[in-house]
């Protein structure tokens, strides 16, 4: 019996770092991807960090969660961040081009124009903010 319990935990174990190293290849893979697309994204300015917002009409936990987290964010930092936000369903171009699966999606983009941070699902604003931190060091 302990024998096949210390297994079934090995197992689980490594089917859970597996899922773990799956997401930070993925994750890497779309901010590299994204770096070479920063050149046609609309309204974005240089000089200054940015978020990148990719939503749809249609999507509940954009509008009840994702975009007052922004608002918050936008609040909390004033003219220091800009916040783009694109409709998926519209510029599926540049939802193709970013590597967006699903909405929300936020690429947290540095001063200089690099995207840092990837988040697939709702972002809150304290993980944002944490990430907008950890750029500007």
């Amino acid at each position: 019996m302990l024998p096949e319990l210390a297994f079934r935990l090995a197992l689980a174990g490594l089917l859970i770092l597996s899922g773990w190293a799956l997401w930070a290849v993925l994750n890497r893979s779309a901010l590299k991807r994204a770096g070479v697309q920063l050149p046609i994204l609309p309204g974005y300015r240089s000089g200054r960090p940015a978020i990148l917002y990719f939503t749809t009409p249609t999507c509940a936990p954009c509008r009840t969660v994702q975009r007052p987290a922004l608002e918050a964010l936008k609040q909390r930092l004033g003219e220091g961040l800009q916040v783009l936000e694109v409709d998926a369903s519209r510029r599926t171009d540049l939802a193709d081009a970013w590597g967006v699966l699903s909405v929300p999606t936020t690429f947290v983009i540095d001063a200089g124009g690099r995207p840092r941070h990837v988040n697939h699902g709702v972002a809150t604003t304290e993980k944002l903010f944490d990430q907008l931190k950890e750029i500007a060091k």
